[in-house]
Formats: C-alpha cells, sequence, structure tokens
C-alpha cells in the first residue's frame, strides 16, 4: 500500500489561528509583532490493492480569484489554488482524476472539499463522516454553524457514502477513524501496512506538530468543540502507541517537507 503525497501549495495565516496564544501582549512588550506564515495544504492518494484512493480534494483552483469570499480570503489567503490544482498534483505523481476509485473527505472545510467537482455527476464513491455533512449544509445554508464550509464545494451529484461508526474499516488495512473538534465530523484514519510503517492520519485534528506533539490548542475559531478536540487527541495517542503509527498532521509545512516524496 503506497500513499503518495500530492502538493497542493500553501495557505498564508496568522501563527495564532494555529497555535493558541502563540503571539501576545504581555507587560514588557504590549505590542509585539504578528507572525504571518505558510501553512501547507496537501492531498493523499493511496494506492491499494483493492482501490486507488483519494484523501481530500483541496482548495478550489479559484480561491484567489474571487471563488472564497473576500473576509475568508483575508484570513487565510491560497494565492498558489490555481497552480497547484488537483489535476496538476495528480499528474505529478503519476495519477489522473480518472484514475480515483474513491474519495475520503476529512472535512468539508473550503481548503479540503474545492475539488469534489470533479465528481460531479460520478459513480465514484465519496465517504464523508454523517455529522459532517449535515453542519456542513447547516452552515453553508443558514446563518448557523460554522463559516469556512461554501455550498458551491459540495452541493454536487456526488455519490456520497456517509459514515456513523467511530471507526470505520473502508478496505483491508484502511480504517477510517472519527475525530470530532476542530469540526463535528472529522475523519482521519489509521493505514495499516505489513512491510511498512503504518501511518495514523490526524489531518486537521493537528494543524502543526505541537498541537498533537506539545498538546498546544489550536485557536479557538478552528475549534468546534474543544474538549471533543482534547479527547480526539488522546484517542490518536493510544492508537499511535498501539499501532506503532506515524503521525501525519494537517498543515505542517515542515513535516510536508520531509514526507513530500510519500509515505
Amino acid at each position: 500500500m503506497d500513499i503518495h503525497v500530492l502538493d497542493r501549495g500553501r495557505i498564508h495565516a496568522d501563527l495564532n489561528f494555529a497555535l493558541d496564544g502563540e503571539v501576545a501582549a504581555v507587560h514588557s512588550d504590549q505590542n509585539p509583532d504578528l507572525q504571518y506564515t505558510e501553512f501547507a495544504v496537501w492531498n493523499l492518494v493511496v494506492d491499494h490493492p483493492e482501490a486507488t484512493i483519494l484523501w481530500d480534494t483541496g482548495s478550489h483552483p479559484e480561491a484567489a480569484d474571487g471563488y472564497w469570499p473576500a473576509p475568508l480570503y483575508e484570513a487565510f489567503a491560497h494565492p498558489d489554488a490555481a497552480d497547484r490544482d488537483l489535476e496538476t498534483a495528480l499528474s505529478d505523481v503519476g495519477y489522473s482524476v480518472e484514475d480515483i476509485d474513491c474519495v475520503i473527505q476529512s472535512h468539508l472545510h473550503l481548503d479540503h472539499a474545492g475539488g469534489l467537482y470533479h465528481f460531479d455527476g460520478t459513480d465514484v464513491p465519496i465517504y464523508v463522516h454523517r455529522r459532517e455533512l449535515e453542519h456542513a449544509y447547516l452552515s453553508a445554508k443558514s446563518t448557523a454553524g460554522g463559516n469556512a464550509y461554501l455550498a458551491s464545494d459540495f452541493d454536487h451529484e456526488l455519490n456520497w457514502q456517509v459514515v456513523d461508526q467511530p471507526r470505520y474499516q473502508l478496505f483491508d488495512g484502511v480504517e477510517l477513524l472519527h475525530l470530532p473538534g476542530h469540526t463535528p465530523g472529522l475523519l482521519g484514519a489509521l493505514f495499516e501496512r505489513e512491510s511498512r510503517e503504518n501511518v495514523l492520519v490526524a489531518g486537521d485534528e493537528a494543524f502543526l506538530a505541537p498541537n498533537y506533539e506539545e498538546g498546544r490548542s489550536m485557536g479557538a475559531s478552528l475549534l468546534y468543540d474543544s474538549r471533543a478536540y482534547e479527547e480526539s487527541r488522546e484517542f490518536l495517542k493510544d492508537l499511535e502507541r498501539r499501532y506503532d503509527a506515524r503521525v501525519i498532521y494537517g498543515h505542517d509545512p515542515d513535516q510536508f517537507e520531509r514526507i513530500r516524496d510519500g509515505l
């Protein structure tokens, strides 16, 4: 089971979103400089004996050209979304959209679900947690919920496969994990491999390594449920120990450079 990493470019944003209080005013420094930094955006292609799996579909290529609402783009700019569109990223690792047998959507935020239009009107199964699908429509179609969902990303004729369970065996060695916290229906995954290290995808349960390794909280605006977020982290820690797995974070640029040639 080979796992290829797709480079989908970089989001530019304030570091305080990912690491709560990383830059804060104190008595001796009441006007500190903020840290505006880059976050990696990636997808995975999993070459499994039973299917070619795409993990997430990334940002819409027109994110920087008005597709993303201006307030969201101001906070989370993705200037190279068009340069690193899904078709280009797949081609870089020797695949095309037509090669994909199924898609796992970790969640439906705009930097993760913007390529779903490629599968509009097809029979390619799109796996998503029930709580995520419900929350995404609530958020995009009403004033309730979160503001990082765009109906135009996911309101297509898609072959939704709804996951209800806390742990769901998709294929041999591929298990989907419900990790509520960042969103109500965030999915992670455990990939068990016989001759290579196991991989545990934490995704946006941990934007950066310190979120997971040091227990540093993400900013409040990135957490739907802070208590569930902590519980999901402890669940992942237990799986990491039991399966001796390598943990993959959601947007860590340093880790991305280490894994970009594959897992």
